[in-house]
């Protein structure tokens, strides 16, 4: 039976699941494994993977639950019942593997994208959406209608305007180093919460003490606790850091265990699945 994909609901980020809660697991699980899978697998072998996660089998039925109302997965009975990945979700996967697998740090000469807005009282609740998910692709806040990203994810503010149909209250400007009367580094500051940051980089270096022996569930894990720092950390220029900045050894440890991870992973996942 083919799903119908238009009788889904729109694909949601779940840009505030608490990495380790199992929604935040089963979306990283889904994000890393279903599409080399062909984008469908059984309900069993979905809920026995959870298990090898941790999730019980009760509370993964809940989760699996709550990504088909977020219309990440499709019931879709094959050979059996199981889900398929709605084909909405993929751009959405794909915007979050360039972020995650491939986070650019910027070089102090690169350029910068800014943001211009003004939209009216009557669209307040754009203003908002707005506002809420530029910070989540990492921009700052020079004043409250005047943003600035990275210019290589221009294309990524392009997409969320068109998403919130907002692009008419909404002007985009290429630009050089920004001049400040104060030293980079301190109105960078004031731009990003670089404390919060930093507390986000030293909770996520913690966390890999607590990885699992196992290469399947470390590899999930691993992902999972790393997949929100690429989007709230845009990768700053040097001139912009503390010289104590801790984001040089989070992007290190990362590329080393999730290569060590990968393989094994996919083979056990795999092993699970019959593929």
């Amino acid at each position: 039976m083919t799903p119908d994909a238009s009788a889904a609901p729109r694909v949601l980020d779940d840009i505030d699941a608490r990495p380790g809660s199992t929604a935040s697991l089963l979306r990283t699980f889904i994000g890393l494994f279903l599409r080399p899978l062909g984008g469908w697998i059984s309900a069993a072998d979905l809920v026995a993977l959870a298990g090898d996660l941790g999730i019980p089998s009760a509370q993964a039925r809940t989760g699996i639950t709550r990504l088909k109302q977020k219309g990440l997965l499709l019931a879709d009975r094959d050979d059996a019942i199981g889900y398929r990945l709605n084909p909405a979700a993929v751009p959405m996967l794909e915007r979050g593997d360039r972020r995650i697998f491939a986070m650019r740090e910027m070089q102090d000469q690169d350029p910068w994208c800014l943001i211009s807005f003004s939209i009216p009282e009557s669209a307040r609740s754009v203003r908002h959406q707005l506002r809420r998910r530029l910070q989540w692709i990492g921009a700052g806040t020079v004043s409250p209608a005047l943003w600035m990203c990275p210019g290589h994810l221009q294309g990524e503010v392009e997409l969320l305007l068109d998403e919130l149909d907002a692009r008419r209250w909404v002007t985009l400007f290429q630009a050089g180093a920004p001049q400040t009367s104060v030293p980079l580094v301190d109105a960078a500051a004031g731009w990003w919460d670089l404390e919060a940051l930093r507390t986000e980089h030293l909770a996520f270096q913690r966390s890999l003490d607590a990885l699992p022996d196992e290469p399947f569930a470390a590899y999930v894990q691993l992902i999972d606790s790393w997949r929100v720092l690429p989007y709230v950390d845009p990768g700053l220029p040097p001139s912009m850091l503390p010289i104590d900045w801790p984001g040089r050894r989070s992007f290190d440890e990362f590329a080393r265990l999730s290569s060590a991870l990968a393989v094994p992973a996919r083979a056990h996942v795999h092993a699970v699945t019959g593929t």
